[in-house]
């Protein structure tokens, strides 16, 4: 069966290479290699989540949910003092992530992990994706679900959905859970969503 950027473990060759990209004003190079999400280039949905939402600033516990080899993770790290988690299945990403956290002088900062090496009692300020569409509708809503149920009171989940791949819909169901959803904004074929967690009771 041919590798999935969703594979745990890749079993093609780890060939590498870099990738330049301009994330919030900064110059980033990241390695990637095969067998992770969009390895030849930042990707362009996670360009538009990038351009159309503003860098946070501050300091808390964030998740990168989905992180490939971690652009969103490492620039996420360098804007704030937050504490990052970068949660991916594809154990390759997950070094790539590693390494460029490294690069990028966040290393610190940024926890690449398995979804179940998080820790339980984490709750999370903000939630980053762009999630893994591909696989498949039922998957998807409970892994958002999983991490949403972690997402702290007042707190704010931002995703990237290809309108054609149901970004209108999942805007739809994410509100229909509980978390109300609107949308910031839309280029290139892309919804990008901000959800948030209105619950007032403690985490």
């Amino acid at each position: 069966m041919a590798d999935h950027y969703f594979s745990a473990e890749p079993g093609s060759a780890d060939v590498r290479r870099t990738v330049e990209a301009r994330i919030w004003g900064r110059e980033y190079t990241f390695t990637t290699a095969t067998g992770v999400f969009s390895r030849d280039r930042l990707d362009i949905g996670t360009a538009v989540l990038l351009r159309e939402v503003d860098a946070p600033t501050g300091s808390g516990t964030f998740l990168d949910l989905g992180c490939g080899y971690g652009p969103i993770a490492c620039a996420l790290a360098v804007e704030t003092d937050a504490v990052v988690w970068a949660v991916d299945v594809n154990t390759r990403a997950l070094e790539l992530t590693a390494e460029n956290a490294k690069a990028a002088g966040v290393a610190d900062q940024v926890h690449a992990a398995r979804p179940d090496d998080v820790p339980e009692d984490l709750r999370f300020d903000e939630i980053w994706s762009n999630p893994a569409i591909h696989i498949g509708k039922p998957e998807l809503h409970k892994m958002l679900l999983r991490w949403l149920e972690r997402l702290a009171p007042g707190g704010v989940a931002w995703f990237v959905v290809g309108k054609n791949l149901g970004g209108d819909s999942l805007q739809r169901w994410l509100t229909d859970q509980g978390y109300p959803c609107g949308r910031v904004g839309s280029a290139k074929g892309f919804r990008v969503l901000r959800a948030t967690n209105a619950d007032p009771r403690p985490s």
